[in-house]
């Protein structure tokens, strides 16, 4: 990949971007144990055109996370400059590289026109691009989908379109946006998508292993693989990825290192940002544990908890009993 930030390794296996999941104690995590480079979750550009606060504390990258490209969606050119100017005006140095979403498929991002929206407005999509490629000194890329839906599968077109704005890397997640996260990904238009275009281009979709991650590269020609869903819970899927990518052998964590990371996952949450947001580490916990003796009703308790303090009681009793 000519693109100097991905040359961790050869293929690169990247974190995608997924908002309210990857934040900076996940990505830190998932660094560690081998991904080649993580996105920050999605940053509205026109909540930083307004001054949102929330929205600012997404684009913090910690050295320990990088290297990390923050992630912008938004639909209107003009706004969309604007903010990477500010971006690279206040950045130390941390960010390697913009993406602008153009494969969100949630409604209230689509229905401003934004994510996937973009793929039905193909001109639109390449303004976007073109405005942020000259205003950004840095590499920029995007991620979009397979198409709106069946009838309207356009993810070849779209990534001409992308690579003649400027776009250093795409990625192509091999779903519509009807299909949102459900049923299989279709490999074949990601093989389509790269033999279109001579840019990079990152596969995502049904990353769930390493053999997956094998047959990905093999299967699509893809210059890397993004991994979404299957690092949920799973950090450990960039060790097992590059096992298999190198022909190592992998031992998969014992349950009970694997709640030592749920551990050390949580901590982290609750020492960087503000404890009352403790519920969200819920979801997190949940992905863990799956298909662990006991998950049951560790789950029923966490998702009841009162306090940060009486989760993390949970989380260490849970992993002595799994001694």
């Amino acid at each position: 990949m000519d693109i100097p930030v991905f040359k961790r390794h050869d293929p690169p296996v990247v974190l995608a971007p997924m908002a309210g999941i990857s934040d900076s104690v996940f990505r830190r995590i998932c660094i560690e144990h081998g991904c080649d480079f993580t996105y920050t979750e999605m940053v509205s550009a026109k909540g930083l055109f307004y001054g949102g606060s929330k929205t600012k504390e997404l684009l913090r990258v910690s050295e320990t996370e990088r290297p990390c490209a923050v992630q912008l969606f938004g639909s209107e050119p003009d706004i969309i400059s604007d903010m990477i100017k500010r971006i690279a005006d206040e950045s130390d140095g941390g960010i390697a590289m913009i993406d602008i979403n153009m494969g969100c498929p949630m409604p209230k991002i689509t229905g401003n026109g934004e994510g996937s929206a973009l793929m039905r407005n193909i001109p639109r999509a390449a303004a976007v691009m073109e405005a942020a490629v000259k205003a950004s000194r840095l590499p920029v890329s995007c991620k979009f989908r397979k198409g709106w839906d069946e009838k309207s599968v356009n993810a070849v077109e779209f990534a001409k379109a992308m690579e003649d704005s400027g776009a250093a890397v795409i990625g192509v997640h091999g779903r519509t946006r009807e299909q949102l996260y459900h049923g299989a990904a279709d490999w074949q238009i990601i093989a389509e998508v790269v033999a279109s275009v001579s840019i990079p281009v990152l596969g995502n979709g049904d990353v769930f292993s390493g053999q997956a991650a094998v047959e990905m590269l093999k299967t699509t020609g893809c210059a890397g693989v993004m991994v979404a869903r299957g690092a949920e819970g799973n950090p450990f899927i960039f060790d097992e990825i590059h096992a298999a990518l190198e022909g190592r052998g992998y031992t998969p964590p014992t349950d009970y290192e694997r709640m030592s990371e749920a551990i050390r996952h949580a901590e982290g949450f609750l020492n960087e940002r503000d404890p009352r947001l403790f519920p969200e580490l819920r979801k997190h916990m949940s992905w863990y544990t799956k298909g662990m003796r006991g998950a049951l009703d560790f789950r029923r308790d966490v998702n009841v908890a009162r306090s940060p303090a009486q989760m993390l009681e949970l989380l260490y009793r849970f992993r002595d009993s799994l001694r």
